[in-house]
């Protein structure tokens, strides 16, 4: 008796889906690879803007401290210079080098908005070394106004005479940060009173 040895048409017909099937398992598995590669690699961005930005903060908030240490020691108005008589039509910026300024008109932009914050003058660079940091801070100080205390204005008993409550000189310190790379820019501003 003689045996037939024949292939059968199905088995045929599958030759190679193994091949195919390996082929789109290995497709699925590398957009998976190359996926999280992506979230990670954008994880790791954000991570460093936040750290950067954060750096930046911190450094303005030195810069701000460094004005109201300065502010401290001053004794007078004279580094200031001279105030517009009122009156005056809304007056251009004027860059004052040593970065004092006296409190913009109110037709006029701040004078923080107004300064060229990457020149080499108009504003105070910081005393304190920050390490780490793509530009050091700077900061400028505007004398906003001066405040008579109420006791002082009504001094009817001893007219001319000071009663100790004195007047307030109230001033602006606006300071500005960078973190690591200098698009990390941080602006904050601090009102401080003293009297002289």
């Amino acid at each position: 008796m003689k045996r037939n040895h024949q292939v059968l048409p199905s088995k045929r017909r599958q030759a190679g889906i193994v091949l195919f099937m390996s082929l789109v398992m290995l497709l699925l598995l590398t957009m998976l690879g190359v996926s999280s590669i992506q979230t990670t690699s954008l994880q790791l961005r954000m991570a460093r803007n936040a750290n950067d930005g954060n750096l930046a903060f911190q450094v303005a908030e030195v810069a701000l401290r460094d004005g109201e240490n300065l502010l401290e020691n001053l004794n007078s108005l004279t580094d200031f210079g001279v105030p517009l008589p009122p009156g005056v039509a809304c007056p251009p910026f004027v860059i004052r080098v040593q970065g004092y300024y006296f409190e913009a008109a109110p037709c006029a932009a701040p004078n923080w908005k107004e300064l060229d914050w990457t020149g080499d003058t108009g504003f105070i660079a910081s005393t304190i070394n920050v390490t780490g940091v793509a530009t050091p801070p700077k900061y400028i100080v505007e004398h906003v106004q001066t405040i008579i205390a109420d006791a002082d204005a009504l001094n009817l008993d001893n007219i001319g005479d000071d009663i100790g409550a004195g007047q307030t000189e109230v001033f602006r310190v606006t300071a500005r940060g960078y973190g690591a790379t200098a698009d990390a820019q941080v602006m904050i501003q601090g009102t401080y009173g003293k009297q002289f």
